[in-house]
């Protein structure tokens, strides 16, 4: 564990001089706006997802709009992100629950945001994080890819890596280390042919299929 803290140490160092500002892609202005595309977001790039919140957010602004929405018409607008459906679904319970048991206001705790449908401790830790300045790990296809490869978890589960790393980064480097990783997996921790040559990292990382140069 001691060995691993502070290769851990050592990578949010570098990682901090390679992305010193991050913050969240997904556009939004409000903590539902940053809600609803979050559960866009998966299976989907943040590109896209801003591409179709422009005009979403333009036609439906609060929970109740969305609630009240019809089901047709709401996945015909979020199609472009995938699994159109699920989310058009996902979205309209979780407005619904928000309205009826939270007065129409996206609540600030992680045990509230996880029992809303829809609603995994990714996409609540990134509410959490970008909405309410609130310490959270993200584990998204990113970090657990690159957490595994740098060898700070040898967890596959996403929230026993994300209870890993709580252990070994400091909690007030939790969100920034997460969107940092979220930066560098998609410049060069790619999930095929990862840039090793020019890889920041090299130094620190035991990837045993890193990439020759």
């Amino acid at each position: 564990m001691k060995k691993t803290a502070e290769r851990a140490s050592k990578v949010i160092a570098i990682l901090k001089k390679t992305y010193p500002e991050v913050k969240t892609q997904l556009l939004h202005e409000t903590p539902f706006q940053l809600l609803v595309a979050t559960i866009l977001s998966a299976q989907c790039t943040d590109r896209q997802v801003n591409a179709v919140t422009r005009k979403l957010f333009s036609a439906l602004k609060t929970p109740a709009d969305f609630a009240a929405a019809k089901t047709s018409v709401l996945e015909e607008m979020i199609r472009p992100t995938g699994y159109f459906r699920n989310k058009a679904r996902n979205i309209q319970q979780c407005a619904a629950a928000l309205e009826q048991n939270h007065g129409g206001r996206v609540p600030a705790t992680l045990e509230d945001l996880v029992k809303l449908p829809g609603v995994g401790r990714k996409t609540a830790n990134v509410v959490l994080g970008a909405a309410f300045d609130t310490p959270g790990i993200v584990v998204d296809t990113h970090v657990k890819r690159i957490s595994g490869r740098l060898g700070l978890t040898e967890n596959k589960d996403p929230v026993k890596i994300e209870f890993d790393l709580m252990k070994i980064i400091p909690e007030k480097e939790w969100n920034d280390f997460s969107l940092r990783l979220i930066y560098f997996g998609r410049e060069y921790c790619t999930a095929r042919k990862p840039a090793c040559p020019r890889c920041p990292l090299r130094v620190l990382c035991p990837y045993p299929d890193k990439t020759p140069g």
